[in-house]
């Protein structure tokens, strides 16, 4: 067999970050990925995705203060500009079902900056958005757009540079430890030796982790953006129109003009539920109709819809993310970005690479075990409002 100090499963963003953290670390990686690379399977293609220190607890505040450092590093590894920033609204209409608390709360313990403003100084000032009465929001300057397939890309590029094997559509069926690694089982019966191996295999990866014990209760659902075209794109071109999230029961959220003049937006948690294998992958008209409507109200000129995609959401019961060695078979690491992710991608491979490795990494994952109640109590009653 050939044999690898590290092999990992699945090469969407999480995947593609610790091939390349662990291969310019100096270690022998190989990456197997069941599609080809850049697929339109998982969640990790399309273009931007939202960069933010706004968040709910302080301790995911720290991890955005590691995401834009370790965006910073890929950047100046590869050659080009990953993060655009636009400043970001939260919007709290009256009786949100988010709390602004935990928001500001969070930001004020880690000495983040950001305005809480009203609806009638957001309208003011962006004159693009109409906001129901009694609306309020938070503004943080630094909130940014990062490319979604071209950073993936160029982190997968830069392994390659750094000696790591990449192979696409190979299938692993099942992953067997050893008393110093674990043998990887691929479609076709070839096995592969490796030391470590993480698993980031997003929307697949229960049916390789729990026949070693641990107990994975996700939930995948299949998700839709949508591409609206102004009339006029230059009132939401990057710096006159921010990134936003609606801070309610049903959420949305949406950018402002990037690489085309479309606007793109979606309901954060609003598809069906479905498996890896067994989606759609086709326009939702009620999706459609419902996220029309909300950008008709409140985004009056963002124009008609002219195309949307799909993706998939793997959520954890607590929206919490994985970052854990399987207990019993610590060989064996999960990374799980739990649907919000890929704003963290550059650092999720170092940590994954140092939980992998070192059985340790400086950040604070405490909340991110696989051993945690939301994974481990069956009576754990699912939330996915964050």
């Amino acid at each position: 067999m050939a044999t690898y100090d590290l092999v990992v499963v699945g090469l969407g963003a999480l995947g593609s970050s610790t091939v390349w953290h662990a291969s310019r670390r100096g270690l022998s990686v190989l990456g197997l990925e069941q599609f080809e690379l850049g697929h339109d399977r998982g969640a990790s293609h399309d273009t931007s995705r939202i960069l933010r220190h706004s968040y709910h607890t302080p301790e995911y505040v720290d991890l955005t203060f590691a995401a834009y450092d370790d965006w910073a590093v890929l950047e100046d590894a590869a050659g080009e500009q990953f993060v655009t920033i636009t400043g970001g609204l939260d919007l709290f209409p009256t009786g949100a079902a988010i709390p602004m608390d935990d928001y500001t709360s969070s930001m004020d313990a880690r000495s983040v900056p950001y305005e809480v403003i009203t609806g009638e100084d957001v309208v003011a000032r962006w004159p693009q958005i109409a906001l129901p009465e009694g609306t309020s929001a938070l503004y943080q300057e630094r909130t940014a757009i990062v490319p979604a397939a071209r950073g993936t890309a160029a982190m997968q590029r830069l392994a390659v540079a750094h000696g790591a094997v990449l192979r696409d559509r190979t299938p692993v069926v099942a992953l067997e430890p050893t008393s110093d690694g674990v043998d990887v089982v691929l479609a076709g019966g070839e096995r592969v030796s490796a030391a470590r191996v993480v698993v980031s295999a997003d929307a697949w990866t229960s049916r390789l982790v729990e026949p070693l014990g641990a107990r994975l209760p996700l939930t995948v659902t299949e998700e839709q953006v949508t591409y609206f075209q102004p009339a006029d794109p230059e009132p939401f071109r990057p710096g006159r129109f921010p990134v936003w999230i609606w801070m309610d029961e049903p959420s949305y959220y949406g950018f402002p003009t990037y690489g085309e003049d479309t606007v793109k937006s979606a309901q954060d948690c609003g598809g069906p539920e479905v498996t890896g294998d067994e989606r759609s992958g086709e326009t939702d008209p009620e999706m459609l109709e419902r996220l029309s409507s909300f950008m008709a109200a409140t985004f009056p000129s963002s124009g008609p819809a002219v195309r949307s995609k799909r993706c998939l959401y793997t959520l954890t019961p607590d929206r919490d993310f994985v970052v854990s060695a399987v207990p019993g078979a610590e060989q064996v690491v999960v990374g799980l970005g739990a649907a919000h992710g890929y704003k963290f991608a550059a650092t999720f491979g170092r940590l994954l690479t140092d939980v992998a490795v070192d059985g340790r990494t400086d950040a604070d994952i405490s909340a991110f075990g696989l051993d945690r109640p939301a994974l481990t109590d069956p009576a754990y009653e699912p939330h996915w409002m964050v």
